[in-house]
């Protein structure tokens, strides 16, 4: 017998339609007033709900949607948490004040994970949280900026005790129907998907957009019936498979984001690579430039290096995505290929050493070669990456070595309690 899924909508009454756009923006995850407004309509259903809205609506009994509708007290809160958040939206923004005569160009972030809130999982540590405060920030900030990412099905897995005591993980899949997430529309009213070739198969990508304030994140779905099953198991979990499943999604993140990035309309000043995981976009940008824009090899590299930013994160060799030279030739030749990229100049710029043929090619080294910003996520940090990374600029001392620092910051409105952040506001 055949099953079909379904995907429930709640009926809210006109006057509760707020809460809807509420739940869609990850504005909620940093103001504590939209929170309290969502814990006060069900406060164990929120919690069931990984702390998201969008589910929380969709399991609410309808009985409490309609007693919610009749609360004057209630409707009176949900009036003044709609009017910060559009008040928000729509205020002159520090960017704006600072910079009245930038153009409109956004930039371009890409990221292999983003930890934004408990309800989106496709995070699983610190480079995802640095990610998440990055647009949230952004977006308080009104900087033009554009995020890209992957949509994980399973994400990273949650941690739970079994009956003896011992850590077990667990992988739960992400119903993206029922998450602060909506596939993003083209002109046409159709969902935007993007087109690429790996190792010679054709292969699709949804697009999704999360708002995150000010911000969008846009995020690239393969398990559509477009694709056979191994290419929809490219986004099933975050860091999972073989080499052959990282490469494919370090494809689909690099060269797949940009692409999407232009069919929605963008085409941006700069382009911030956080880890090397999508370096590849580096690839799609000459194309890009030499096909699209009628630019030489030699003049879309300078191009891109002028508008191109690195940072890298792991100061251990191990840390550092690098692939088999016939792996690489396997899915990225025809890439190159197609902008008339020397393969061995394309395989000398993953490498410390160019003239070592048995060096795998590392995305770190990659991306470091081709970015006029490179910077460690700390003072320390960077004096080691400089020491690191500095045979790939032997004739430079090491203060010379073009890799900065700029110490890690936090969003402060997610970390601080909002206790503390009430007792900060009032004195």
């Amino acid at each position: 017998m055949r099953t079909y899924p379904f995907y429930v909508r709640p009926n809210l009454p006109e006057v509760l339609e707020p809460i809807r756009e509420l739940a869609q923006n990850f504005w909620f995850s940093w103001n504590w007033q939209a929170v309290q407004l969502f814990i006060r309509m069900d406060p164990a259903l929120w919690e069931e709900s990984y702390q998201n809205p969008v589910l929380m609506l969709a399991n609410m009994p309808q009985e409490r949607i309609e007693d919610l509708a009749r609360d004057d007290s209630f409707l009176a809160n949900l009036n003044n948490v709609y009017t910060l958040y559009r008040q928000y939206l729509d205020q002159q923004t520090w960017f704006e004040r600072e910079y009245p005569d930038a153009d409109a160009g956004v930039m371009a972030y890409f990221s292999c994970e983003f930890g934004i809130a408990e309800g989106l999982q496709i995070y699983s540590g610190g480079l995802g949280i640095l990610s998440g405060d990055h647009l949230k920030s952004s977006s308080d900030l009104g900087i033009p900026l554009v995020a890209v990412g992957l949509l994980y099905q399973e994400g990273y897995f949650r941690q739970y005790l079994n009956n003896d005591g011992w850590q077990q993980e667990r992988y739960p899949k992400n119903d993206w129907y029922n998450m602060p997430v909506r596939i993003a529309l083209g002109k046409d009213n159709a969902p935007i998907k993007i087109h690429l070739t790996m190792a010679g198969q054709a292969m699709a990508a949804q697009v999704w957009e999360a708002k995150v304030g000010r911000t969008s994140l846009y995020l690239l779905d393969t398990n559509i019936p477009d694709n056979s099953d191994a290419f929809r198991d490219i986004t099933h979990r975050l860091y999972g498979g073989d080499r052959e499943r990282r490469i494919q999604q370090e494809i689909l993140l690099g060269i797949g984001g940009i692409r999407a990035l232009h069919a929605l309309g963008y085409t941006p000043r700069s382009y911030h690579m956080n880890e090397g995981h999508s370096a590849f976009l580096l690839i799609e940008r000459m194309r890009f430039l030499t096909k699209e824009r009628g630019l030489k090899l030699d003049e879309a590299l300078e191009m891109i290096w002028a508008s191109s930013v690195f940072t890298t994160h792991t100061p251990v060799p191990a840390g550092n995505e690098r692939f088999a030279t016939d792996l690489v030739q396997r899915y990225v030749k025809p890439f190159t290929d197609e902008v008339g990229l020397d393969w061995n100049r394309f395989l000398g710029l993953g490498r410390e050493n160019p003239a070592d043929h048995n060096e795998p090619f590392c995305m770190t080294v990659f991306a470091l070669k081709l970015s006029s910003l490179n910077n460690g996520v700390a003072k320390l940090h960077g004096l080691v990456s400089r020491k690191m990374w500095q045979e790939i600029w032997p004739d430079l001392p090491l203060n010379e070595v073009p890799i900065s620092s700029i110490t890690n910051g936090i969003h402060p409105l997610t970390w601080i309690s909002h206790d503390l952040r009430e007792l900060l506001t009032s004195y």
